[in-house]
């Protein structure tokens, strides 16, 4: 008896493992590299879902089946977001290390919330955008992916 209440407890188990859903949510970050301060710096969330495949098409060599993505840009456009201010790596002295000191608790607070939420930070990407040499202007970005079971 108590081998079979065994096999049933671990069927149960991996039963509840394997179904298990997962959702994702991803958080961005935005600081601007712009000298004197110009720029705008922001943490970005998105308070709606999108469903890729309304803006998705099938390209293909053969032009009778090839369909161009036709879809509105407009409609993929979020409209409830949520948007924290940063402040910019640099004013008018050039950079400054208390404003990324601030942006770092500003965005620890964010992750903080989010893992008492029931999130977990699973991955963190950044990169940096310029136009080239010569060119100031540009954005540090960071994504901050965040996952939990539903």
């Amino acid at each position: 008896m108590k081998k079979l209440l065994l096999i049933i407890a671990i069927t149960l188990f991996a039963f509840v493992d394997a179904n298990a859903q997962v959702e994702y949510k991803i958080i961005t970050s935005v600081e601007s590299i712009v000298p004197s301060g110009l720029g705008r710096s922001r943490i970005v969330s998105a308070s709606e879902d999108r469903n890729y495949k309304d803006f998705t098409s099938q390209r293909t060599d053969d032009k009778e089946t090839d369909k161009r993505n036709k879809s509105d840009r407009s409609e993929i456009r979020v409209k409830n977001f949520e948007e924290t201010k940063l402040l910019n790596f640099y004013n008018i002295g050039g950079i400054r290390f208390q404003n990324i000191a601030a942006n770092d608790a500003v965005l620890s607070s964010k992750v903080n919330t989010m893992i008492q939420e029931g999130w977990e930070l699973a991955f963190v990407t950044s990169a940096v955008e310029s136009a080239g040499k010569g060119d100031g202007n540009g954005i540090f970005i960071t994504r901050f992916i965040f996952k939990r079971n539903k």
